[in-house]
C-alpha cells in the first residue's frame, strides 16, 4: 500500500506539473538559445553522429564476419585458411588505427568546446549569488552599491544579450542549476562555491530545474529564467529594488495584518514591513510571479489560497506548514500578497 501510495503521488506531481507547464517557458536542451548552450549542441551532434557511424560499422564488421567465418570440421585444419590470418590482421589493425583517430578527434571537440565555454565576454555582465534550499532557489542581484541589490525567489529575470555571471551555492544537500537552453549543468555542493556564466541571445521564458536528486521534492524544484529586452529588465530591477507596495484598502491591510501577526512572517519577508524570515522566500514583490512553490503552482488566487492552507498537498515533504484562516481571512491574505507586484 505504501509503495501504491507513493506511485499515486508521484503521478499526481507529473500530472500538475504538466496541467501548470507553460507552453511559452522551453526547457530543451535540443533548443539552444544561447551562445553556450549552442557550443554544447554542437559538440552533442559531433559525438552522436560520430558514435552512430561507429556503432554502424561495428555491427556491419561482425555481421560479415559472422556470416564469412569458415565451418570447421573433424577433417580441418588446425591452422588457418593461407592468406586469413595475414587480412584479419590487417583488418583489425585499420579498425584500431581508425578507432585512435577517432577518440582523439573526440576529445579535441570536447577540448575545444570547454575552451569555448569559458571563453563567454564578461562585459557588463549580471552578478547573481543562486542559493539552493529544500525545494525552491533564492536569487540575490549583487551590485556595487549595497542599496541597488536586492532578493526574489524562483525567477530569475536577466537582459538579452548580456552575460549573467551567477555564483552558485546549497544550504543543505547538492542540488544543481540545469536550464538546458541556456548552458549545462552545474552542482551546487555545501561548503563549496561555484561559478557558472551563460548568455541568452533573444528574449523568451527558459525553464530550469534541479538536476541532482535532493529528496523527496526533487521534481519540483524548478526555476524559471526570463530573458528580455534591456529596457525591460531595468524597469523590472527598479520595481524589485522598491519596498513592498503599502495596501491602502481595507480588505489588503487586513490581509497584510495576518501576516505580520501569523507564523507566515516569521519565515518570509518583506521589504518595507516588520517581516524579516530568512528561512522562505521573500515576498515583497510575490504577486508579480508566474508560479509559485518552486514551479509547482501558478500564481493565481485560487492556486495561492490553496497552496497556504495546505502546501502538503501539492508538496509533500515541503518545510512550510499549512495555516488554517476562515474564508474571509484567507481572501484577504491572498488579495494582500497578489497585490505585491
Amino acid at each position: 500500500m505504501k509503495r501504491m501510495h507513493h506511485s499515486g503521488l508521484c503521478l499526481s506531481a507529473l500530472l500538475l506539473m504538466a496541467r501548470n507547464a507553460s507552453a511559452s517557458d522551453s526547457q530543451d536542451a535540443l533548443m539552444p538559445f544561447g551562445v553556450q548552450a549552442a557550443h554544447i549542441h554542437d559538440l552533442w551532434q559531433v559525438l552522436l553522429w560520430a558514435c552512430m557511424v561507429f556503432g554502424v560499422l561495428i555491427v556491419i564488421a561482425v555481421t560479415v564476419a559472422l556470416w564469412r567465418a569458415p565451418r570447421s570440421s573433424e577433417t580441418t585444419p588446425a591452422e588457418p585458411t593461407p592468406g586469413l590470418h595475414t587480412l584479419s590482421q590487417y583488418v583489425v589493425t585499420g579498425a584500431l588505427v581508425v578507432s585512435i583517430i577517432g577518440l582523439l578527434g573526440l576529445t579535441v571537440a570536447s577540448v575545444m568546446t570547454d575552451r569555448a565555454l569559458a571563453g563567454l565576454s564578461e562585459e557588463r555582465p549580471v552578478n547573481v549569488k543562486i542559493t539552493s534550499h529544500n525545494w525552491w532557489w533564492e536569487i540575490t542581484y549583487e551590485d556595487a552599491q549595497p542599496s541597488r541589490t536586492f532578493m526574489t525567489a524562483n525567477e530569475l529575470h536577466i537582459p538579452a544579450g548580456r552575460p549573467v555571471i551567477a555564483t552558485l551555492e546549497s544550504d543543505d544537500v547538492i542540488h544543481s542549476f540545469w536550464v538546458p537552453n541556456l548552458h549545462g549543468k552545474r552542482d551546487l555542493i555545501p561548503g563549496r562555491t561555484a561559478k557558472i556564466k551563460f548568455r541568452a541571445d533573444s528574449p523568451g521564458s527558459y525553464r530550469g530545474q534541479c538536476a541532482e536528486f535532493c529528496g523527496y521534492q526533487h521534481a519540483h524544484m524548478a526555476l524559471l529564467v526570463i530573458a528580455e529586452p534591456a529596457e525591460a529588465y531595468e524597469k523590472w530591477a527598479d520595481r524589485q529594488r522598491a519596498s513592498a507596495n503599502t495596501p491602502a484598502e481595507e480588505q489588503k491591510k487586513h490581509g497584510e495584518s495576518l501576516f505580520l501577526s501569523s507564523r507566515c512572517a516569521m519565515c518570509h519577508s518583506i521589504q518595507g514591513t516588520s517581516a524579516n524570515g530568512k528561512v522562505a522566500p521573500d515576498l515583497t514583490h510575490v504577486g508579480s510571479r508566474r508560479y509559485i512553490a518552486a514551479g509547482t503552482l501558478l500564481n493565481g488566487p485560487s492556486q495561492l489560497a490553496a497552496w497556504i492552507s495546505d502546501p502538503q498537498r501539492y508538496k509533500p515533504g515541503a518545510n512550510m506548514p499549512g495555516t488554517t484562516f476562515s474564508s474571509e481571512d484567507l481572501q484577504a491574505l491572498v488579495t494582500y500578497l497578489q497585490s505585491l507586484t
